[in-house]
Order: structure tokens, then sequence, then C-alpha cells
């Protein structure tokens, strides 16, 4: 039985565990305006008419992650925000729309943005900071979660939403960057401003990125390395090469600014224990090192 004043981030920091190649795989998403609040499965238990939950479990299972947001100060909206967003493209977008009705999702072209397909809403132009605060699904993200929220929508209030749950509850105060599918964790209000200013410039932040959603967990980790390797930070995903795997070692070859290289990632699993607060059996989890990086262009 879990222990009612267990906190999973607590637990994850107390290990050292890092976060590097930890990021959902997820290449499309969904984002549907739900004020109120979640049960803990945030698409079931959100406030939506029948056949509308019907149309976001569908899509769920068919490569988009289907997500509730809302507004971080609560209030009620005179219309339904919806985003949709596709990351796994060279050029990763994201699209808007305000609905009259939630019913209105019923009608729009959504049943190929798991293949990337645009629903034909209008582009929406700059970043989406969504800062997990699902409580109901872990107790981290409310309490680590909404304060983050709270300092990032004092700074850029425009692009920031609360989310439902992201994944990875135990790197929480999470966050979830679009339109390029990036993953951070345990960012701290303090780290709200410079954040911003940091993303704002085109850059990553590597002291939190726990990877980009639409690489695999491994080929995640390569690219962190990568990056911490040459310093180079820019938001544009590299170019994935080839990977293969042998055993518990991946060899990645990744493109970045205009360099081939190779990265070399040895993967193990942990010795199963609790991950997050709700859970009520051991889980093994997985973590990467690096063994070595090795230009191709010579």
């Amino acid at each position: 039985m879990t222990a009612p004043d267990f906190r999973c981030s607590l637990a994850a920091l107390d290990l050292g565990e890092p976060m590097t190649g930890t990021a959902s795989t997820v290449r499309a998403f969904l984002l549907v305006e739900a004020p109120g609040a979640w049960g803990v499965d945030a698409v079931a238990g959100a406030r939506l008419p029948s056949d509308v939950r019907t149309l976001l479990s569908g899509l769920g299972r068919n490569g988009v992650r289907v997500l509730m947001i809302r507004d971080h100060r609560r209030r009620t909206p005179e219309t339904v925000r919806v985003f949709a967003a596709y990351v796994g493209a060279d050029r990763p977008w994201v699209e808007t729309a305000e609905l009259s009705d939630v019913r209105e999702l019923l009608d729009l072209r959504l049943a190929g943005l798991g293949a990337g397909e645009s629903p034909g809403m209008a582009p929406h132009d700059g970043p989406l900071f969504l800062v997990c605060t699902h409580g109901k699904h872990d107790a981290c993200c409310a309490e680590r979660g909404r304060p983050l929220c709270r300092a990032m929508h004092d700074v850029a209030p425009e692009e920031t939403w609360e989310v439902s749950h992201i994944g990875g509850d135990r790197f929480a105060p999470n966050l979830l960057v679009l339109p390029h599918g990036l993953y951070y964790g345990r960012l701290d209000p303090s780290d709200a401003a410079s954040f911003v200013d940091v993303h704002m410039a085109g850059e990553l932040d590597l002291a939190h990125l726990r990877g980009r959603s639409s690489f695999g967990f491994r080929v995640q980790a390569a690219e962190t390395f990568l990056r911490t390797h040459t310093g180079e930070r820019g938001l544009a995903a590299p170019e994935l090469l080839a990977h293969e795997r042998d055993g518990d070692v991946t060899r990645v070859e990744l493109r970045l600014a205009g360099r081939r290289w190779a990265v070399r990632v040895a993967t193990r699993r942990t010795p199963a224990r609790q991950l997050t607060c709700r859970a009520v059996s051991s889980s093994e989890a997985l973590e990467h090192s690096l063994l070595g990086i090795e230009p191709l262009d010579g």
C-alpha cells in the first residue's frame, strides 16, 4: 500500500535519478480546453459530452496524445480553445481554433492528425508552455506544478497553460513545450523567467531537458549527450540518420548543425521501486549513460 506521505519526485531526487531520455514518445497532440477539475483519467473524467469523449478516446488509440488544458486563473471561458500539434516533422507545427461549443470537435478533420495531417485550423505562431498540474493523477504534479505554472504565467501569460498528465510524474514539475515536443522537468518557479528568455532566444535549457518526444528514449538521450558535448543548443531537432541496438548499447547517428556524429548510449533497467505517488506496485525504470561520441566527417 502506498504511504500517504510518499512523494515520488522527492524519492527520485534522493536517488539522484537522471532525467535524460525520459520524455514520453509522442508525435501528435490534441489539446482541449476543459476548465474545472479533472479525474484521474482526464479525458474520461472531463465534463464532456459522451460522443466527444468517444472521439477523443479513439484519437488516443491512433497515435494522438489527447490532453486537457485550462487557464491558470481558472476562469470559465466563453469559448473552447483547441490546439493540434505535430512534432514528428522537419518543421513541427501547431494549429488552433476557438469553438463556441465543445461538440464542434466532432466536425474537425482530426482522423489524420496522428499521421501528421493538418486538421485545417488556423496556424498558431509562437510556443506553448504546458505545465502539468494534474493532482488527481499524481500529488507531485499539483504540489510542484501549480507554483511553476503561476511563475510561468507571470512572465508568459498568453503562452502558458495548465495541462493534464504528460508522463514522468517523478520529475515534477513537468513542462511540455510545443511545437517542438520538448519535455522538461524539475524546473523551479525561480527558473521561470530565465527559462522563457532562453527558449524565446531559440535555445534549449539542457539542465532541465528530459528529451524530445518525437524520438525514442535512447535517441533522446543521444541528442542530449551530443548537445552537451558540442554546446549546440538550437531548438530544431537534429536529423536522425541511423540507430542500431546491440543488447544494452545503442549506436545513434545524428546530423547536428551540419556535422555528422555517432553517439553510443548504454541503457540499463533500474531495480524495481515505486515510481509514482499513486502506484500500488513496483516498476523498473530506464537509465542512460554515454559511452562515447565520434565525429563522422573527419
